[in-house]
């Protein structure tokens, strides 16, 4: 084949991983990524990169399953459960989606008010319009939404390519974090934020997304034709994740290089970082950082919205109009938001922001082992079922994640 034929074959299929790829750079991670930083300095910037590696994995099975079976995780699992099973595992899975549209809310809201002062609450208010952004986007057409999304995505990546060369970080000491540390295990406060940095990563809902958005591809319905959409919608996913996690990096990088650098190691709010940051590096860079924030807010609600969709009309086969759909979801979003912001100020809602990133691990098991269980089953998948070495290093990612999520459901209740 020769190289422009395939980068052509690239083009066509490339869309969807950037769609799923938002919610491994969203405001929770965010959160993560910045204590990390600022507590740790360069040290759990291996964890990040495990933790792509483990979202590398199951979006492609996700994508996988969709291609080959025609359904998407939801619509699967509505086959393969009882209905009581089904209904759990959605009412489970709108938890996390609504979840996760806080800590959208949330993070759109403090950007606002940290860029033009507008207060918290009337922040989490406007974010309500951006579900008529959604909707015009999505009546456009997918590709002008996915074009929408990757612009975004670039907006977030050269906002910090720009407080990366401004911070300076040591290049040697960065190359040295990507090496796993025993520290990272033996000191139980690396420990805590090395598991939220987990458990902000994988993000459940992306994984019925991925396997429903990638239909939207066309192929042709024979084994040849579906091998290779396989191929090339892991390798659209594989690229758009190396994105996310270049993201990732480098706002634990800046962390450590600005934060930690400098003995600032009580980061705790990112309304923190962003007044620390004109002090240390200048007033250009906090505004970089709060426009990064603002479109990261954005462009993890175009996807938690549209997530929310195909989970209600695989779940259920119920169809609701686009505009009701994404009203629901974002009211449930907004008003304990609202309240939180009112009653405990900023402070509050940076709280309710962890708090949605441990609601949202506690869902992630649920979606991650009705995958790994479905990719390995013969009578679905056909010859596209897993081979067994991917088998079990799917059942062990599987197994590491609940086992980790459940260590920081332990300790968060135990304060």
């Amino acid at each position: 084949m020769d190289h422009a034929h395939w980068f052509k074959k690239l083009l066509a299929f490339a869309g969807p991983g950037y769609l799923v790829a938002v919610g491994y750079m969203d405001p929770g991670n965010w959160a993560t990524d910045l204590a990390g930083g600022a507590q740790f300095g360069y040290a759990l910037l291996s964890v990040v990169l495990v933790s792509n590696l483990m979202a590398v994995l199951l979006q492609g099975l996700a994508s996988k399953l969709g291609i080959v079976t025609g359904r998407d995780l939801a619509q699967a699992c509505r086959d393969h459960y009882s209905r009581p099973v089904a209904l759990f595992l959605w009412v489970i899975c709108e938890l996390a989606i609504s979840a996760c549209d806080l800590a959208e809310v949330i993070g759109s809201a403090i950007a606002l008010n940290l860029l033009f002062h507008i207060p918290v609450t009337w922040g989490i208010l406007i974010t309500a319009l951006d579900v008529m952004i959604v909707l015009v986007l999505q009546h456009k057409g997918f590709r002008i939404l996915e074009a929408v999304v990757v612009a975004l995505i670039a907006t977030i990546g050269v906002g910090f390519l720009f407080e990366i060369v401004i911070s300076r970080p040591g290049l040697a000491h960065v190359a040295a974090g990507f090496v796993p540390h025993a520290s990272i295990v033996t000191d139980p406060a690396q420990l805590y934020i090395a598991i939220g940095i987990l458990g902000a990563t994988v993000m459940p809902h992306n994984l019925y997304l991925h396997s429903s958005i990638v239909q939207t591809r066309r192929y042709d319905e024979t084994v040849a034709g579906k091998r290779e959409a396989v191929r090339y919608a892991f390798l659209d996913s594989t690229i758009a994740l190396t994105f996310a996690f270049f993201i990732n990096a480098a706002i634990l990088i800046v962390a450590g290089a600005t934060f930690y650098r400098t003995g600032h190691h009580e980061v705790a709010e990112i309304q923190d970082a962003y007044k620390l940051l004109t002090p240390l590096l200048g007033g250009g860079a906090s505004a970089v950082f709060a426009i990064a924030l603002l479109a990261s807010g954005q462009n993890s609600t175009l996807t938690g919205t549209l997530a929310g969709q195909i989970v209600m009309e695989g779940f259920l086969d119920l169809r609701l109009r686009p505009w009701v759909r994404r009203l629901i979801t974002r009211g449930i979003a907004i008003i304990p938001a609202v309240i939180v912001s009112i009653v405990a100020g900023p402070t509050g809602t940076a709280k309710l922001l962890i708090l949605s990133q441990v609601i949202l691990s506690l869902q992630l098991s649920f979606a991650v082992v009705p995958l790994v269980q479905f990719t390995g089953d013969r009578a679905k998948m056909g010859e596209f079922v897993n081979a067994r070495w991917l088998q079990a290093l799917a059942w062990t990612v599987a197994v590491v994640i609940a086992g980790l999520n459940a260590w920081l459901l332990v300790q968060t209740f135990r304060g």
